[in-house]
């Protein structure tokens, strides 16, 4: 079925498709459609958060993958991810473009909440102790509401240390390097040798880290969230915007939704993690949306409930 509806996930910063790809999730998508899950720069060796890069690479892969004769596309995104959506779909960059979806990003609180990021990724651990203990994290921050989600995708989210240390690690480190400041040589050598043997001790406690410095890339947050909310509205194709919440709605989307420019569907009980707290519930939106705008047939007896809202 060469013309089959091709669902193209887009996640976020911090998150790797390995989220978006776990096989219960998509079992729970009760329509004929394909899933296609896209890394972007910054999950291997390559970096970037350039948003126009960032989009052409969208664009680029579905050349890559159909040439000139590409599916009918819905593009998904979550978080910085669904802004990609949005820059990508305005710019005309995928042409079978049919379908746009949002998952918990606005525009109004994205912007109210970059003020406190910093403070955020301060008071996440630097390093942890084994990927156990990063999913344990996971869950008892919040971040993540689901344990068995949790478990797959924290594992896209760190790596193995390349040298960095702990806080604790690098202040042990700086403090043996003032006491010996004024021994001779000899001394210095010594406190060289202790460092390394901090270093090792440090990487052999907590061997995992974050896969990407959040924190370097603050230049660009601006540009990831501004304006978004209009160009969201002004994407002249079939939208959903799924919250958890409906105060995180902005001035603008409230008036777009009032005015039927979009379909929004509230999923309570979740995080930011949408996707990852209900998959189930995310599925069965998706699943109707493709539906309702006949993008693609039911399979397996699906029955959709059309949303209130």
């Amino acid at each position: 079925m060469p013309f089959m509806t091709t669902c193209l996930d887009l996640e976020g910063i911090m998150l790797s498709e390995i989220s978006q790809t776990g096989k219960d999730k998509y079992r729970m998508i009760r329509v004929q459609c394909r899933i296609v899950a896209l890394d972007l720069r910054g999950h291997g060796e390559a970096f970037s958060a350039f948003f126009p890069s960032l989009c052409r690479d969208v664009g680029n892969v579905v050349e890559a993958m159909y040439g000139d004769l590409p599916p009918p596309i819905m593009l998904i995104g979550h978080s910085m991810g669904g802004a990609i959506a949005v820059h990508t779909a305005s710019s005309n960059l995928v042409p079978s473009l049919l379908g746009l979806c949002m998952i918990d990003v606005v525009e109004g609180t994205a912007m109210d909440a970059l003020n406190s990021m910093q403070n955020f990724l301060r008071g996440r651990p630097k390093t942890f102790k084994s990927l156990e203990n990063a999913i344990e994290w996971s869950v008892k921050s919040g971040q993540i509401r689901n344990l068995e989600s949790a478990r797959v995708s924290m594992v896209g989210q760190v790596k193995q240390c390349e040298g960095i240390t702990s806080p604790e690690g690098s202040k042990s480190i700086v403090e043996g390097i003032i006491e010996e400041e004024e021994e001779d040589e000899e001394g210095s050598e010594s406190v060289n040798k202790r460092k390394k043997e901090d270093d090792m001790e440090t990487k052999k406690d907590h061997p995992y880290t974050w896969r990407i410095e959040l924190a370097k890339t603050e230049k660009y947050w601006d540009g990831w969230f501004r304006g978004l909310s209009n160009l969201f509205l002004s994407c002249p194709i079939p939208k959903l915007l799924l919250l958890a919440g409906v105060d995180r709605l902005d001035k603008d989307l409230t008036i777009g939704q009032m005015q039927g420019k979009f379909q929004m569907q509230v999923l309570p009980q979740c995080g930011h993690a949408v996707h990852e707290d209900a998959p189930d519930k995310v599925a069965e939106a998706v699943a109707t949306f493709l539906i309702r705008h006949r993008f693609a047939e039911p399979i397996g007896g699906f029955q959709c409930v059309f949303p209130g809202c």
